[in-house]
């Protein structure tokens, strides 16, 4: 199977290259060999290819920053997902497009389902819904596989934030009051090939790790576990203190709940989801 990655350069796209089995020819392209926001290259790029499926990790997730930069995050959530689809269908190619909890307003108290409505509430969340609905429109038979709250060893994430901060200082706080579930990028990766070699799956999908967590059940998990890591000084000591959305403004409006239902994922590729902190231990101790 030929796989096309788009986003190459992010946590997702290096995870998908790392985890490939042997039986996946993978070629991989950042923004500088495929900016998906230009029509003409994508096909162009997929005609020359000629990969037997795409997925596209490439997004613009810069959450805050997209309150006051829409175009640019509209060019690359919105309309590279349906340049993508529009050549796939044309060239007979399988999509598998990557989504996020922040198509969801995030008032429920259950996990969202797959098939629950859109209701973004920032610009991020509505390029990313755009997206998703122009995916569908263009390609019914596309796999569309939402996610949340991604980390991985390296790059500008929530887990190396957190560590790189309790090295420096003796007291956080931490936001409380926004739960969903963290999702280590391998885990991601291991489900979209699981999805790939599926010839019957399409339509939405979750993906998380298992569990739920607010960000300030993350942070002391991090904590705890970074120690038994070897990641921060045995001795060091830092009091995490929980905090309100409303104590810690940002531009961007974020979904107080987003815990994603992924039944469908693990009845449909067998995947034993593990719980979200047995995974950042691992993750913390390679």
């Amino acid at each position: 199977m030929k796989i096309l990655i788009t986003g190459k350069n992010g946590q997702l796209g290096q995870q998908l290259q790392k985890q490939a089995s042997s039986d996946i020819i993978v070629i991989a392209h950042g923004r500088e060999t495929l900016n998906i926001a230009d029509k003409e290259q994508v096909f162009a790029v997929l005609k020359e290819e000629k990969p037997d499926t795409v997925i596209n990790a490439a997004a613009y997730t810069a959450v805050d920053k997209a309150e006051t930069d829409a175009d640019q995050a509209n060019a690359i959530n919105a309309q590279g997902p349906e340049n993508l689809a529009l050549a796939c269908r044309e060239l007979g190619i399988r999509l598998i497009h990557v989504s996020t909890d922040f198509v969801f307003n995030g008032k429920q108290s259950h996990p969202y389902q797959p098939q629950d409505q859109r209701q973004p509430l920032g610009v991020y969340g509505e390029s990313k819904a755009r997206g998703e609905k122009a995916v569908e429109a263009v390609l019914p038979e596309a796999i569309i596989v939402r996610t949340a709250w991604v980390y991985d060893r390296e790059g500008g994430n929530f887990v190396n934030t957190m560590l790189r901060l309790m090295n420096e200082r003796e007291q956080l706080g931490v936001v409380a009051d926004q739960v969903g579930t963290p999702t280590w990028a391998g885990t991601l990766a291991q489900a979209l090939f699981a999805l790939a070699k599926n010839p019957e799956a399409k339509g939405i999908y979750h993906c998380t790790d298992a569990g739920a967590a607010s960000w300030y059940d993350f942070a002391v998990a991090i904590f705890e576990e970074g120690k038994a890591a070897n990641l921060l000084p045995q001795e060091k000591q830092v009091q995490i203190k929980p905090i309100a959305t409303s104590d810690y403004p940002t531009p961007a409006t974020r979904p107080h709940y987003s815990v994603l239902d992924k039944t469908r994922l693990a009845k449909e590729t067998g995947l034993e989801l593990t719980h979200w902190r047995q995974v950042l231990r691992k993750v913390l101790t390679q």
